[in-house]
């Protein structure tokens, strides 16, 4: 499922250039749960996003699906990304201004994977499975933030991606409300047999993982 070979990302600072990723090799099998663990500064944000297509590596590659993400142009990657890969993100990420069913339906009509009908009714059935059914209409700030990020995790899957990469997503909450959103990706993993691929400080949450790759000063600590 994801393959980076060579991952390599440099930033030019006043003091040089640094590597923030310097030459990770990685393999995580398809259907499999993955924990990137690592201390803050350690490189692990920086590995997600050029795994997830956000951030360009200075060198390397990385193929998700079969598919060598950086060699696609701007409209393909973006039309990947969206079809293929889920986000779920440390802060629960959703347009205020839209309500819940807006926002796990947008994916969708963005990507004209689903039309109009198709694409509501489809996040009104994911936010029915996380609980939220009864909260279609609300905006985000009318829920609490697990159900914020509850709602976070039907949106990542209205296109029914290939994996989910979730950066952080319990950091921010309180230990039930973690315990319940590791719950629902577990879910999503295990159930749907779709690649999980989690980064977290957190080891408790990293120990649930079938493979936990230690990240520090850029690279993989064996």
């Amino acid at each position: 499922m994801l393959t980076c070979i060579g991952l390599r990302k440099d930033y030019v600072t006043e003091r040089g250039a640094v590597a923030a990723v310097a030459g990770i090799d990685l393999e995580v099998a398809a259907g499999r749960f993955a924990a990137i663990i690592g201390r803050s500064g350690s490189g692990k944000s920086s590995l997600m996003a050029m795994i997830g297509g956000l951030s360009r590596p200075s060198a390397g590659q990385v193929t998700v699906d079969g598919t060598d993400i950086w060699g696609l142009s701007e409209n393909d990657l973006a039309a990947f990304r969206n079809r293929r890969i889920g986000y779920v993100f440390q802060f629960a990420s959703l347009l205020p201004t839209l309500r819940l069913v807006d926002n796990v339906a947008l994916p969708a009509l963005l990507g004209r994977s689903r039309d109009g009908t198709d694409a509501y009714g489809r996040a009104a059935e994911l936010l029915a499975q996380m609980g939220l059914g009864d909260h279609l209409d609300a905006y985000p700030s009318e829920v609490s933030a697990g159900e914020q990020r509850r709602a976070v995790i039907a949106r990542a899957l209205i296109n029914d991606p290939a994996m989910i990469l979730a950066d952080e997503p319990t950091s921010d909450l309180d230990e039930q409300t973690e315990i319940e959103i590791m719950d629902e990706l577990l879910a999503v993993n295990r159930e749907r047999g779709t690649t999980l691929v989690l980064v977290t400080h957190n080891l408790a949450l990293a120990e649930q993982a079938e493979q936990i790759v230690h990240i520090a000063g850029g690279g993989i600590v064996a």
